[in-house]
């Protein structure tokens, strides 16, 4: 998680109050963060990826204003045309389609503000961004410029300019084989023939997403007007990260400026800061967090954590979410931020009225032997969410899309359904690590949802195993041994089928039950049973993935 460091003066100087270091060491935890260390000037503090929005001093001193009731409610900020477009290439529809930017004018930067907002934009990289590959951002000195501007594609030998950082004018594809930065991030585009790239009118180069900035507009102490741009994969994503960045500008006075996004079959104007409205009943409230509260109770606690409330009646309230809270999707968010503003330790623990004894869940104990079996095996468990995208979960995989359970309001693009299948996210983890040494053995445990109108909920959920090997050498051979032993030490025997499943090369994949044997000479009572599937992983499949080493696997369901 993203860890924040700064000193106390530069914090009071922003909060434009002075407290002391004590003061703020007992706020901190409060406001929902992890203090990883701190001295007599320094502290260091540790915030959840749900609130990128504290990845800034500046983030981090609004909401402490509200606690010092320096500031309540809904932050005001206002918004006004800049007149200055950015013109969309229809060309980065498949490389990189999604752009948002505005301008911030009348900025004061210094040392330590200078080294907050780098840090502030990594972090957001690495949270919202997945190490750029889903959102960058370019932070550029607005008055060398000269507007409009154009986000457009281009050849890789077709332009070239000064890196940030460099001297020497290097074309798009000279940086991304030489420059430091071009080859840590090369792979986000080396499937394209044309690179984006950010110029203005007179064709000064701002950057080249998601890579590098132009040495051009750097940020330097005198710098008092700035652009950004977000550019991405995820529309919703480059509007969070543009309005998060905005918001922790105009913080310390800088005025925010929109600007038209023009694509080829619309406009639009950047960025929204349209507040969010919800609702919450106190009734749940009261029931949740097991205190008593009036409506002007709760307003008066949601203002405190800088969210815009209002009573509607005895028992709900109106809540206003400002943009760059991006965390706030549902009822129990609020409730989280009423018990926040409360002070959670006001909250007293109390012992459950009913005693009882605990034990083990049979369910949990089976799967703790099933983790036992695999684990000494040699492999290692990884935990991924249940929920991914159709791109992952089908066309990755080379599946044909079926019905399947869609999340209602996703926050991203990537995040879109609930997983049928544990095998699409354990080849994402390989490709997360295809840095690290081979062989690789992992393997999850996990849930998976399908449709079924039989039932009340209109979804069941299964309980499977997957696992995956990639290395030089892996083969249909050795996952066969692989999931023969892994059934063997289950106690059952592997009844093996034909299978030409379409995530595996034809010829070398297998279906297979788990059986009991010798139950009164029947096989086909299969109760406590296991079924499955195992083979290579197609080449197509792997490529996908963005993996170079052949990879084999199998996936088991359990069996009521």
């Amino acid at each position: 998680m993203p860890v924040i460091n700064f000193s106390y003066e530069y914090f009071n100087q922003v909060l434009g109050r002075e407290i002391t270091k004590d003061q703020l060491i007992d706020m901190l935890p409060m406001i929902g963060s992890d203090i990883e260390h701190y001295d007599d000037e320094l502290v260091k503090v540790e915030f959840f990826p749900n609130r990128p929005d504290h990845y800034s001093v500046e983030g981090i001193t609004r909401t402490v204003k509200g606690f010092l009731k320096m500031e309540e409610g809904l932050p005001d900020y206002t918004v006004s045309k800049s007149g200055i477009s950015m013109t969309v290439d229809s060309e980065l529809q498949e490389i990189r389609p999604y752009t948002v930017c505005c301008i911030v004018e009348g900025i004061s930067l210094d040392e330590n503000s200078l080294k907050g907002l780098m840090e502030f934009q990594e972090n957001l990289h690495w949270v919202l961004g997945r190490d750029r590959k889903k959102v960058a951002i370019g932070i550029h000195n607005l008055d060398v410029l000269k507007p409009p501007f154009t986000y457009m594609a281009a050849k890789p030998d077709e332009y070239s300019f000064i890196a940030l950082e460099t001297s020497n004018k290097m074309t798009l594809q000279e940086i991304l084989d030489d420059h430091k930065k071009g080859t840590k991030y090369a792979h986000l585009l080396d499937k394209f023939d044309k690179y984006p790239l950010i110029i203005d009118s007179e064709d000064n180069i701002l950057s080249m997403p998601p890579i590098i900035n132009g040495e051009l507009t750097k940020l330097t102490e005198n710098t008092v007007n700035v652009l950004i741009d977000v550019t991405g994969t995820d529309e919703r994503a480059v509007n969070y990260a543009l309005n998060i960045i905005a918001c922790s500008f105009a913080e310390t006075g800088g005025s925010i400026k929109s600007m038209d996004v023009i694509y080829n079959n619309r406009t639009v104007e950047t960025p929204d800061l349209t507040p969010k409205k919800m609702y919450v009943n106190l009734v749940n409230a009261r029931k949740i967090l097991g205190i008593e509260l009036s409506a002007d109770d709760v307003v008066d606690t949601l203002h405190c954590v800088r969210l815009g409330a209002e009573k509607e009646s005895n028992d709900k309230i109106a809540v206003l979410i400002p943009a760059y809270r991006i965390d706030i999707l549902h009822e129990v968010d609020i409730i989280e931020n009423i018990a926040i503003g409360y002070c959670i330790r006001k909250i007293k623990a109390e012992l459950p009225e009913i005693a009882t004894v605990a034990y083990p869940d049979i369910s949990k104990t089976f799967e703790n032997r099933v983790r036992e079996i695999m684990i000494g095996m040699g492999f290692y468990e990884v935990m991924s969410l249940m929920l991914t995208s159709e791109k992952q979960h089908y066309v990755n995989m080379r599946l044909d899309e079926d019905d399947h359970v869609m999340v209602a309001q996703p926050i991203s693009q990537d995040r879109t359904m609930i997983r049928k299948s544990l095998l699409n996210g354990l080849m994402e983890f390989l490709e997360d690590n295809k840095h690290e040494e081979l062989p690789q053995k992992i393997f999850e445990v996990g849930d998976v949802a399908y449709i079924d109108s039989n039932t009340e909920t209109g979804t069941v959920i299964k309980k499977k195993i997957a696992c995956t090997v990639t290395h030089s050498n892996a083969n249909f051979t050795e996952i066969k041994s692989i999931t023969d032993s892994f059934v063997s030490n289950l106690g059952l025997k592997m009844k093996l089928e034909t299978s030409n499943h379409p995530s595996f090369i034809k010829g070398r994949c297998a279906a297979f039950k788990g059986i009991y044997e010798n139950i009164e000479g029947n096989e086909d009572n299969t109760k406590g049973s296991v079924k499955g599937f195992f083979g290579e992983i197609n080449p197509e499949v792997i490529t996908n993935f963005e993996l170079e080493y052949p990879v084999i696997a199998f996936e088991i369901e359990f069996n009521d």
